[in-house]
């Protein structure tokens, strides 16, 4: 686990010791993880060289709209969160959990010890959803095995962000754009008519140990000053907000607001928000045979509240109508989280409504539900 020890005094490494620090973290023993472009859009995969990153890219992000576009330079970083989040590292789409053969039963996990990952490319809201996530998966009576033993060798190297897209919200949640914590090195790529270069905060002792072996120089008070004001601007410029106060208890007085009914006839139940979302946690668990009836898997994999299935218990499923699904989401994120795990389930990444085939967004429902109704009487749960 990553404790924080920011250094006072940032360094600066030049764009040639990109390599150096890739090379250094595989020395180690890491497998990198970061942003690569795929199918036309930026998403995590292994990075083995600086040729892997997505130089000269960049985002355009709104309601139902992901767009790839070339810049003007070769940042390596100008992009804002794609669709994929770290969650799929360290809480996997499927998992098996035990594997059984006719000769006995196999433990999973015996195939080999569980991969050491360096993620880079961290922002600062998907910093704050994986504190969010170690306190679902691993703080509590009921710690997550394969979490937790993924979560103990991790390496971050977060990024800071210099604008923000038109889907963030993250300043309002208080989550970015700036990485304040919990990271082990911090970059914030400059590039200006002095050259191209990275801002880097080192943020724990492994983190130190790491760049000590590259090629460095102090940061200037110029560029120690850029930083604050450029994440500054990044977190001013946001046309999103989320306003979280006294949220939770208007969600739960709003139950029987005909907002649930304007969302739903609009709402297609597809599930985009939450596999996108880097906090949600949903899953189901299925027993599978092979043909032959040699072995048997109980596998843990991906599900959703929005699907009709997952409320099903003996007799039917007890969320059976959109409107009630999208209720329970919203208001398990903003509300009952807070009651389960202390903050709430959402980090201001915006992903939720880029990623809504019908462009519905998290920050205007919320809003738009303050204007409540008087409850009248509780309803039965099967609206």
């Amino acid at each position: 686990m990553v404790k924080s020890t920011t250094q006072p005094v940032p360094l600066v490494l030049e764009r040639e010791a990109l390599s150096s620090l890739l090379t250094e973290l595989q020395r180690y023993g890491y497998t990198v993880v970061g942003p690569t472009v795929v199918d036309g859009s930026i998403v995590h995969g292994e990075v083995t060289t600086v040729e892997d990153l997505p130089a000269g890219w960049a985002d355009e992000q709104s309601p139902a709209r992901y767009r790839l576009q070339e810049r003007r330079d070769q940042a390596f970083f100008g992009y804002h969160c794609g669709p994929q989040s770290w969650k799929r590292f360290l809480h996997p789409p499927q998992t098996v959990l035990w594997e059984g053969v006719r000769s006995g039963l196999q433990p999973a996990g015996t195939a080999g010890k569980p991969p050491h990952y360096a993620f880079l490319g961290v922002r600062a809201c998907e910093l704050a959803a994986i504190l969010i996530q170690d306190r679902v998966m691993m703080q509590g009576p009921y710690a997550d095995a394969t979490y937790s033993e993924l979560r103990k060798n991790i390496f971050i190297i977060a990024v800071n962000c210099l604008d923000s897209a038109a889907t963030c919200f993250c300043a309002s949640m208080g989550s970015g754009p700036r990485a304040a914590s919990h990271f082990d090195l911090c970059l914030t790529e400059r590039i200006d008519e002095h050259g191209h270069r990275f801002v880097v905060e080192i943020g724990s002792l492994k983190g130190g140990e790491i760049l000590a072996a590259i090629p460095h120089k102090e940061a200037a008070a110029s560029d120690i000053k850029w930083v604050e004001q450029v994440t500054r601007a990044a977190a001013s410029g946001q046309v999103r907000k989320l306003d979280t106060n006294g949220l939770r208890d208007i969600l739960y007085e709003a139950v029987e607001h005909p907002r649930w009914d304007d969302v739903a006839a609009r709402c297609l139940s597809c599930t985009n928000c939450t596999m996108v979302c880097p906090t949600c946690f949903c899953a189901t668990v299925e027993d599978r045979t092979d043909l032959g009836g040699t072995t048997a898997q109980r596998v843990r994999r991906w599900d959703s509240c929005f699907t009709l299935d997952y409320s099903y218990i003996h007799g039917g499923s007890v969320r059976s109508s959109v409107r009630a699904r999208y209720r329970h989401w919203l208001t398990h994120k903003l509300g009952t989280w807070v009651d389960q795990f202390g903050t709430p389930g959402c980090v201001g990444c915006g992903r939720c409504i880029t990623w809504c085939p019908a462009g519905i967004d998290l920050t205007e429902e919320a809003t738009a539900l303050k204007h409540r109704v008087t409850i009248k009487e509780v309803p039965d749960g099967n609206d």
